[in-house]
């Protein structure tokens, strides 16, 4: 048992169960960016590493020519494992259990842990970590900068943002990691356990991946199985509705909150105020027309932002006058140029239906109610059913353009409510847009799908965007 003292953390205790590296032979599948740095922190505790990936590529040649100078043994374009024994294998996230070399392990009986669970078994600090379908990197970079303000050493890291590999040797000097975590990451946790788990919301994803959205669901309820009483879930009260209804447990002390539940402890109230019903936190906490951030689902943000720094013991009005001031983050609804009247808006980060609805809520109708957003989508499909979000379509969208491999998928659930028009590249359906828009209109990237049929991630899609954009300013001054 091991304690970690600090401001606001004396209440906290911290037991991580270690495998032993030194001098182990250990193998990691999948040498994307997380396999990467799950090498390199193995190499560095004294591990013996084999590193394995059933593509080859160019990128991956170069990466391997790196890791090789290093004593980390690497093959690529792998189909089959290696005839040797191994102590632990670690996988990446994106690698599924179909995958041959990782099902040999299993049938080897090689205990299997991903990089996410490597990477926290050797960290040396407190940490908070926060699931859900969509706003964990919102959340994470409210609760970062709040820490920040208020004098604590933090880093943030997992799904989308750096490795947890990559951030664990600097945890001795930090009082908090903040963990971005997702479900395929879940997945392959075994002491994983938040000293603060935060879980925003569950609505449908990864069906491509996933038999139900109950097993879904049931992934990312892992966030609170190792939890004690004394640990923290905050959670939203929808979110819990759904684990309670799948007898899903949760451990710790739970605080709930919703934009749409009045009956949560944090609750929004009349559109904009969010208030506190916690003993001795019972008020206002914050008007949410004094933020950057605007829309329900910001607003669960800003919650769950608020909650966690409750538990930490921090001053609210020290909480208030950073969370004022967060500014959206690139590719969340990201305003990038008003051009002949048109506004241009990127949201890249919206991989997924829900993640579009909420984006199509965040703009204001047209004229008279009447739509006034050109909305491009598409990209690789996840097993998502569009249809729903037809009816707030039919409201706000003057006509879509649809791009990737879900086009005609996506055509077929939207033709019914906004004309749908299918581009054969990105760069195109902001040409196409552009020329449909007036004064008044806005053109919003919020795909609804992944990236990667296109693009390497959604960060390079949304710069893809953002440089289309930018060529039609430039044209405009010319």
């Amino acid at each position: 048992m091991r304690v970690v003292r600090g401001a606001g953390a004396e209440q906290f205790e911290n037991t991580i169960v270690m495998y032993e590296l030194q001098n182990k032979q250990v193998l990691v599948i999948g040498l994307g960016g997380r396999g990467r740095a799950a090498c390199r922190l193995l190499q560095q505790s004294g591990a013996n590493v084999m590193a394995m990936d059933q593509a080859d590529n160019e990128d991956l040649r170069a990466e391997a020519g790196r890791l090789r100078p290093l004593g980390i043994e690497v093959e690529l374009g792998a189909t089959k494992s290696p005839d040797r024994q191994f102590s632990l294998a670690v996988v990446s996230p994106a690698v599924r259990d179909s995958t041959p070399i990782l099902r040999e392990m299993l049938k080897r009986q090689v205990p299997v842990i991903g990089e996410f669970e490597l990477g926290y078994q050797q960290s040396h600090c407190l940490n908070i970590a926060i699931a859900g379908t969509n706003g964990k990197g919102t959340t994470g970079e409210l609760i970062e900068r709040v820490l920040t303000h208020n004098h604590r050493k933090t880093a943030l890291c997992g799904h989308g943002a750096r490795p947890v590999c990559a951030v664990a040797p600097e945890t001795k000097d930090l009082d908090y990691l903040i963990f971005q975590v997702n479900s395929f990451q879940l997945e392959t946790t075994e002491f994983f356990r938040p000293a603060i788990a935060v879980l925003l919301n569950l609505t449908p994803d990864h069906m491509d991946r996933y038999r139900t959205h109950a097993d879904y669901v049931r992934a990312t309820a892992r966030l609170f199985q190792n939890q004690q009483p004394f640990d923290w879930a905050i959670v939203q009260s929808e979110a819990l509705a759904e684990m309670r209804a799948l007898n899903l447990p949760i451990p710790a002390k739970v605080i709930t909150f919703s934009a749409n539940n009045r009956r949560a402890d944090i609750f929004l109230d009349r559109g904009s105020m969010l208030i506190s019903r916690l003993p001795d936190w019972e008020w206002p906490l914050l008007n949410t027309e004094q933020c950057l951030l605007r829309g329900s689902h910001n607003a669960e943000n800003l919650m769950a932002a608020l909650a966690v720094g409750h538990v930490l013991r921090l001053q609210l009005d020290e909480m208030v006058e950073v969370l004022k001031t967060q500014p959206h983050g690139e590719h969340r609804f990201e305003p990038l140029a008003e051009i002949n009247g048109v506004k241009y808006i990127n949201d890249s980060k919206a991989t997924n239906v829900d993640a579009l609805h909420k984006a199509l809520l965040s703009l204001p109708p047209g004229p008279g109610g009447e739509p006034n957003t050109w909305l491009i989508a598409g990209g690789k499909d996840k097993g998502l059913e569009y249809h729903y979000v037809g009816p707030l379509i039919s409201q706000r969208v003057k006509g879509a353009f649809l791009i990737g491999e879900a086009r005609e998928k996506i055509r077929a659930a939207w033709s019914l409510f906004t004309p749908c028009t299918v581009a054969a590249s990105l760069l195109e359906a902001v040409t196409i847009a552009a020329k449909n828009a007036s004064p008044g209109d806005v053109v919003l990237l919020s795909p609804a799908c992944s990236s990667f049929d296109q693009f390497r991630n959604y960060q390079h899609r949304g710069e893809v965007f953002r440089e289309a954009v930018n060529a039609l300013a430039a044209g405009k001054t010319n």
